[in-house]
């Protein structure tokens, strides 16, 4: 991959590649607030309190493949949207994962699971049919999630 003298990415015109989110992650997700690194979304279903980040970081698809020091802030903005879930919910445990097989880009999970929750024990990926949230909750909800944001 090309590179500027200031270290971004470019294409063959030399103009520098900007992030963006995939077509995917904008149609099932909802924006919450911007962190260092990462964007934060929800994902839009009410089954379960599902956030991902996505490293703003352009034609990255693997964890390996940032900056020791993006790793590193990813771990930490991972365990911010931890905590802000563990204040938020009630639940017995929190997953994180990065899969990418439908999604390339590079996104982080980080779920609120409840032993009762409609997939435990297994993985949300694939279980059941997603189920948005209603407008109302879905907008208490994101204030909710931003409010956890800033006070953590």
């Amino acid at each position: 991959m090309p590179l500027q003298r200031n270290g971004h990415p470019t294409g063959k015109t030399g103009k520098p590649f900007m992030f963006r989110l995939h077509p995917r992650l904008e149609a099932d997700t909802l924006a919450i607030c911007q962190l260092t690194l990462c964007e934060v979304r929800l994902m839009d279903d009410r089954r379960f309190p599902w956030l991902i980040l996505v490293p703003r970081r352009v034609q990255i698809t693997e964890l390996h493949q940032l900056t020791p020091n993006d790793q590193q802030l990813l771990m930490i903005e991972s365990s911010l949207a931890s905590r802000v879930l563990e204040l938020n919910f009630s639940l017995d445990k929190i997953n994180v994962a990065a899969l990418g097989n439908v999604v390339s880009q590079l996104h982080w999970h980080v779920v609120a699971r409840r032993t009762d929750d409609p997939c435990w024990p297994g993985p949300v990926w694939g279980c059941g049919e997603r189920q948005p949230y209603q407008a109302d909750a879905k907008s208490a909800l994101i204030t909710t999630l931003q409010s956890g944001f800033n006070d953590v």
